[in-house]
């Protein structure tokens, strides 16, 4: 395991509390199981936002090497524990471009802050949905879920891109973590967000297409979804998902409330 993938998985572990430190121990993950949600709650990016529209941005200020896109995604998700985990706060966008200047410099590519910060924040905020989102969540509505997203992203930043996406007619509630100061996966983060929703953690389902997002909020005591989106896997240490889906559509197709 790399060096930096090492680091993701201990924080991981940690902030979302399957071990134990004073015993070092791996921890059982308890689940109450509900029939229907009161509430859906969504991750954005990668899980609703294609990313993949990014490469040519991000590729072309790394020098045309687009295949370092998922590198700097997960070097961001990387620093942005590591700013939680050190009792520090820094925008998730802030973060993105301080990532993807560590990525050139350990791929010898020269890069300025400008050129970071050009490569990544306005296509960030014009990503396209996965073809599958809009059909999907227009199931959930008409059957009367609410619907929420709670994203990494700045309140603005996550506004603007479902805006730009021609989404934010599903969604009742957007929530960001800058108003806790604390990234996804901290259980602190959920337990905020069910608490803005008056809800109970077992009456909310939290929706993602990433295993740390998915561990977190299981820990925290929500329900979890988890969408199999290209390239994206479960984290294996943790619980498995209440429901495992190829995509919102699914998602609807297995919600289905029945009279």
């Amino acid at each position: 395991m790399r060096a930096i993938d090492a680091l993701f998985v201990a924080l991981l572990l940690l902030c979302t509390g399957t071990i134990d430190v004073s015993q070092n121990t791996l921890l059982a993950a308890p689940k109450v199981n509900v029939e229907q949600p009161k509430v859906i709650i969504f991750d954005v990016n990668e899980t609703l936002l294609d990313l993949a529209s990014m490469r040519k941005s991000v590729g072309a200020s790394l020098g045309g090497r687009d295949e370092l896109l998922p590198l700097w995604f997960s070097t961001m998700l990387h620093h942005s524990l590591v700013v939680s985990a050190t009792g520090d706060y820094d925008s998730f966008g802030n973060i993105g471009v301080a990532a993807l200047q560590m990525v050139a410099e350990i791929n010898g590519i020269d890069i300025t802050e400008e050129q970071a910060q050009t490569a990544i924040l306005t296509p960030l905020r014009s990503l396209p949905p996965h073809p599958d989102v809009a059909q999907g969540l227009t199931a959930l509505k008409a059957q009367g879920y609410k619907l929420v997203t709670l994203t990494n992203s700045s309140l603005e930043g996550v506004q603007l891109q479902l805006k730009n996406a021609e989404l934010s007619q599903y969604f009742d509630v957007n929530l960001s973590v800058e108003s806790v100061g604390k990234f996804k996966p901290y259980m602190s983060t959920y337990q905020w967000a069910i608490k803005e929703l008056g809800v109970e953690a077992n009456q909310a389902l939290m929706v993602a297409a990433h295993g740390w997002d998915i561990a977190g909020a299981d820990k925290a005591g929500l329900k979890t979804a988890f969408i199999r989106r290209k390239g994206k896997v479960l984290f294996p240490l943790a619980a498995q998902p209440d429901y495992n889906v190829s995509d919102v559509i699914e998602l609807a197709r297995q919600l289905t409330k029945h009279d």
